[in-house]
């Protein structure tokens, strides 16, 4: 899956980078390199189910689709 990023230099050093498609998913590195493997596991962890957490209603089912 392709997804994109913004990486854009911070005021202090480094990069700060986020997906505009997943609010709230922001990351940095001290180089851009560092700042895309960064973000990389940042979009891991947000796209992960969250099992444990998901109270459904009686009707309700899951479904794993492919993006």
């Amino acid at each position: 899956m392709n997804i994109r990023i913004v990486l854009e230099p911070s005021e202090e050093g480094g990069y700060t980078v986020y997906v505009p498609s997943l609010p709230g998913c922001i990351s940095e590195g001290d180089t851009r390199e560092e700042a895309i493997e960064n973000i990389k596991e940042a979009i891991d962890l947000f796209l992960e189910p969250i099992e444990d957490e998901v109270i459904l209603g009686e009707r309700a089912e899951q479904i794993e689709i492919a993006v």
